[in-house]
C-alpha cells in the first residue's frame, strides 16, 4: 500500500512541477525540443523508479535530481555544442549585441549554474538546494555567492563595452535592465 501511495505522490508532484522541470531542463539544453525530451525522459524515470523513494518529503528533491542528471546525461550523450544566441536585433536603432542572462549562466560551471537557476529561477531555498545537490548548506551559499560575483563582473564588463543589458525571462521574452524597477536591477548588481 505504501508503494501505491508514493507512486501517486510522485505522479502528483510531476504534474504540479512540469513547467518548472521544463525551465530547469531548458537552462541546460538551451533548446525547446531537447528540453522537452529531457523532461519526458525524467518523468519516465521518476514514474518507473517511484518505489525507490524512501520518504514522501524527498519526492520533489528526488525529482529535481533526476531532471538535472538526465539533462547532463543528454548533453554528454549527444556530445553537441549547445546553441547560443549572442546577438538579438530589436530594430534599426538597436544594433548593439545584448547581454543575455542565460548566456552568462553558460560561463558558470554546471554546479554553479544549477545553484543559480534553482535559487533565482525556481525560487528554491538554500537548504532545499543543498538537499538536491547533496551538499552542505554553507557550501551551497559559497557556490551561490561566487557565481553571483562572476555574473556581476560579466554585467559590469558588458555595460563598460556599451552593450545593452537584458534579462531573458523565458525563451523569446526579455526584460531590459534599463527599463526595469530597482528590484530587477538588484538582481544584476
Amino acid at each position: 500500500m505504501r508503494t501505491d501511495n508514493i507512486q501517486k505522490k510522485v505522479e502528483e508532484t510531476v504534474l504540479s512541477s512540469y513547467e518548472a522541470m521544463y525551465r530547469l531542463a531548458y537552462t541546460y539544453a538551451r533548446n525547446e525540443a531537447d528540453a522537452l525530451d529531457i523532461v519526458q525522459e525524467s518523468v519516465y524515470k521518476a514514474i518507473k523508479h517511484a518505489s525507490s523513494v524512501k520518504e514522501e518529503t524527498y519526492i520533489k528533491t528526488w525529482l529535481w535530481r533526476i531532471v538535472m542528471n538526465t539533462a547532463l546525461d543528454f548533453i554528454r550523450k549527444n556530445n553537441k555544442e549547445i546553441a547560443t544566441d549572442t546577438f538579438y536585433e530589436g530594430g534599426q536603432e538597436d544594433s548593439y549585441p545584448d547581454f543575455d542572462t542565460l548566456n552568462a549562466l553558460n560561463t558558470l560551471t554546471e554546479k554553479e549554474k544549477t545553484v543559480v537557476v534553482l535559487r533565482f529561477f525556481e525560487e528554491q531555498k538554500l537548504h532545499e538546494i543543498a538537499e538536491i545537490l547533496d551538499e552542505n548548506t554553507n557550501t551551497v551559499k559559497t557556490i551561490l555567492y561566487r557565481s553571483l560575483k562572476k555574473l556581476k563582473l560579466m554585467v559590469e564588463s558588458a555595460k563598460g563595452a556599451n552593450i545593452k543589458v537584458r534579462k531573458k525571462v523565458f525563451p523569446g521574452v526579455f526584460v531590459s535592465i534599463d527599463s526595469c524597477d530597482t528590484s530587477c536591477k538588484d538582481t544584476f548588481s
